[in-house]
């Protein structure tokens, strides 16, 4: 009677640790896991180009110090959309797909620096869209300025792949938040800025991921 007692109260014990071990193992797959791994690309350029009247200035730049923190996932969800981005642009790197006058256009002084500033951005928020599409929200320095703005990235995903191989990060952003009045400073008196409500400066980056 007491080793049928004793045997009893082993397998509710067994059953017991059974339930909670499946509990406490089913649940990371509902949600990511709270560790980030990071990746930073060792060469990066950016494409853009400003929109000032009716005339458009393409032109690109190099860019440092890119970080993608991303969240290590055990489940089939979106793999970024804990993502953090953080990177780093040298406008003295800045080069027109024009020439030499184009690219003295865009290094003059006072437009994108007033010395040595770099503009920066780093991510505050992200929104998830659809599969391997996202809305990146942050804020952006130039000349020591901080605004708030709102980029658009997409994963690129072989087939088979459960994560992007690439992303390509996209927006546009409005130069006189900053205070940046691209004609005025390019060309002086005879700039024609107030025929332009707005001065639109667009960013197109294609990221490789490790």
């Amino acid at each position: 009677m007491k080793s049928r007692r004793s045997l009893t109260l082993t397998l509710v014990l067994v059953t017991t640790i059974a339930m909670v071990s499946a509990f406490t193992w089913g649940g990371p797959s509902q949600q990511a896991s709270a560790s980030m791994m990071e990746e930073e690309a060792p060469h990066q350029t950016v494409n853009l180009f400003v929109t000032h009247g009716h005339c458009n200035t393409p032109f690109g730049g190099i860019v440092s110090d890119l970080k993608i923190m991303e969240a290590v996932r055990t489940d089939m969800g979106n793999p970024l959309e804990n993502m953090q981005v953080s990177f780093v642009i040298d406008p003295g790197s800045f080069k027109a797909c024009g020439g030499d006058e184009f690219t003295a256009m865009v290094q003059t002084p006072g437009l994108f620096r007033e010395g040595n500033e770099v503009i920066t951005f780093h991510s505050t928020s992200v929104y998830t869209l659809g599969v391997d599409w996202y809305q990146l929200n942050g804020k952006m320095s130039i000349k020591g300025v901080d605004r708030e703005v709102k980029f658009f990235v997409t994963g690129i995903r072989k087939p088979g792949d459960s994560r992007p191989s690439a992303l390509v990060l996209e927006g546009q952003l409005n130069l006189y938040d900053w205070g940046i009045d691209y004609d005025k400073i390019v060309h002086g008196d005879s700039g024609r800025s107030a025929e332009s409500p707005t001065q639109w400066m667009h960013l197109n980056m294609k990221i490789e991921m490790c």
